[in-house]
């Protein structure tokens, strides 16, 4: 089946606030839930279309990547990747969306769907966000950059557990599973629905002695150098990430994200716009009358363009290809050279003696077509 819009699926506009689109997904939600209609694969992929959906547009980083550059702005490091996929298991969605179902989210009275097995609570740590510089040069061919991270680890004294010398125990309440099951009546019935147990707070194990080195948490402050490999196409205000690169989880829970935001080094004659880079290029009167050759830089040296005699001010030339490559890696922008001629603004008297022998030439005079084509010029730069 063909990948529909996301916002086509939770039938919301570009412009639907953060509870419209929560709204929207719980609708569905509701609507498609397995344990309302058991055995109906059609309506399980229409669950899992709209859990995909929403983990995307429900995501303001995500949701900016999707708006943007669409499916190929999520389909990378913490995008919407396989989500959704053939081989998702339902559970990951009640896991990552329990605020919509009110814990496991099953309901009672529709087959044996509600209970699961979603097993004892991982803690998540933390992300981390470094800043990154980079150049054009390194912007248009990627670059691999280090950073050395000050950030918690896993506990090496008890290996991340907590408990000292590995002394746990079986939590009483819900027998190692981390859950325990709670019924309340609802608009469907009485649902039912799974919470983290209270006491031992989803881990399903109880620590008996602390650890003393990390405080019974799994985790201490230590130090790691990461390696990211950033693409090329990136722009300036861009978020990356970097999957599992964050603070370690307690109890040797998930490990959080490393955030890199990019930021970029203006360069000292090219300005970008998109992936087109601008160049001024400013002609002495000669040559722009005579015509010429002129060197522009380029992110890799210079390049070599002819200048046309009668080149007037206003131009636009184009050096194709010669741009930012695009991100989802489809064709490269140029550089676009913009025109202008320097007019001297002291003379000597020689100088004042030869223009002035051209003041009464009618070669020296514009004409009404070459005064409407500088103007349509001028004009398109605010239209």
């Amino acid at each position: 089946m063909a990948k529909r819009d996301y916002y086509e699926v939770l039938g919301v506009d570009k412009n639907a606030s953060a509870n419209d689109i929560k709204k929207a997904y719980r609708k569905l939600a509701i609507q498609y839930h397995p344990d309302k209609n058991p055995d109906n694969k059609e309506a399980e992929e229409k669950f899992k279309e709209a859990a995909e959906a929403y983990s995307v547009l429900s995501d303001p980083d995500k949701k900016a990547r999707y708006d943007q550059f669409g499916f190929e702005g999520v389909s990378g490091a913490g995008g919407a990747g396989g989500f959704g996929g053939a081989g998702m298991d339902i559970n990951d969605i009640f896991s990552m969306f329990g605020d919509i179902f009110g814990g496991r989210g099953g309901f009672s009275g529709f087959g044996g769907f509600g209970g699961g097995n979603a097993g004892p609570a991982k803690h998540r740590g933390s992300d981390q966000r470094v800043k990154v510089r980079l150049t054009l040069q390194e912007i248009a061919n990627g670059v691999t950059k280090k950073f050395k991270l000050k950030k918690y680890v896993p506990c090496t004294h008890c290996n991340g557990s907590g408990a000292e010398n590995g002394a746990v125990e079986t939590c009483p309440d819900c027998k190692g599973t981390g859950r325990v099951v709670r019924t309340q009546q609802s608009f469907f019935g009485m649902m039912r629905s799974e919470v983290a147990c209270p006491r031992c707070n989803g881990q399903g194990k109880i620590i008996k002695n602390k650890c003393q080195h990390c405080n019974g948490d799994g985790i201490m402050m230590g130090e790691e150098i990461v390696e990211v490999n950033i693409p090329a196409g990136v722009y300036e205000g861009m978020q990356l990430s970097m999957r599992g690169k964050g603070n370690a989880g307690k109890y040797n829970g998930i490990p959080g994200d490393l955030l890199i935001l990019v930021e970029e080094e203006k360069h000292p004659t090219l300005v970008r716009d998109e992936n087109d880079l601008i160049y001024s290029l400013l002609l002495d009167i000669p040559t722009a009358a005579l015509g010429g050759f002129a060197e522009i830089p380029t992110i890799d040296g210079k390049a070599k363009v002819t200048i046309d005699p009668g080149t007037q001010p206003g131009k636009v030339l184009r050096l194709r290809g010669k741009g930012l490559p695009s991100l989802n890696g489809y064709g490269k922008g140029d550089i676009v050279v913009n025109i202008s001629v320097y007019i001297p603004e002291t003379l000597s008297k020689e100088e004042k003696k030869r223009i002035e022998e051209f003041r009464n030439s009618d070669n020296f005079r514009p004409s009404e077509s070459i005064k409407e084509k500088i103007f349509r010029r001028f004009k398109n730069f605010f239209d």
